[in-house]
């Protein structure tokens, strides 16, 4: 399990992987630690997931167009003060629904914020809209439509695309997106 961990939090290729193991003495081929890694992988992913440390009110969110399987998509993702991500959401399209569907699981997984920050796209301040709708005054979450504001995450994109790059032979979107989480 340690080294499904490992491939899922650094950037590690399957052949480094089963260089590693052969060092420690275990003979294991690279195509098995995939299998492995797209079996557990969900598993690490939840238990992670269950000891995240609670988020602050303030979140900064923007969507960066990332190359996966030789398919751009749009990736999703909101930090926090301290660059922590938050959440993320992988998505073939740049619209209201896929900026609605990264809210909605956000603030399931994390609770609602008091403010979130994002850029000047209609789609976001549509779907935060969304989010407001139904809740009362002192719940509605605080909408910041500063470009200048979002310079954490902006900063962030770079490192998630070096680290897609590098990952980029992954079949499907879910394997990304468990690579992705931290």
């Amino acid at each position: 399990m340690m080294f499904v961990y490992m491939k899922c939090r650094f950037s590690l290729s399957y052949r480094d992987l089963e260089e590693m193991m052969q060092m420690r003495g275990a003979v294991i081929d690279h195509s098995t630690l995939q299998r492995w890694v797209r079996r557990f992988a969900r598993l690490i992913s939840d238990r992670v997931r269950s000891r995240k440390k609670p988020v602050n009110g303030s979140w900064q969110m923007d969507e960066t167009y990332i190359k996966l399987n030789g398919n751009w998509v749009y990736l999703y993702r909101a930090v926090d003060k301290q660059g922590s991500t938050i959440d993320f959401l992988l998505r073939a399209k740049r619209d209201a629904a896929a900026a609605k569907a990264f809210f909605k699981k956000a603030i399931k997984h994390n609770g609602r914020p008091e403010k979130i920050t994002v850029d000047k796209s209609c789609s976001n301040k549509a779907a935060l809209d969304y989010c407001n709708a139904d809740v009362t005054e002192e719940e509605k979450i605080q909408i910041r439509r500063i470009k200048y504001l979002n310079n954490i995450i902006e900063q962030d994109h770079r490192f998630i695309k070096k680290r897609t790059r590098l990952n980029s032979v992954s079949s499907v979107f879910t394997l990304q997106e468990r690579l992705l989480q931290e």
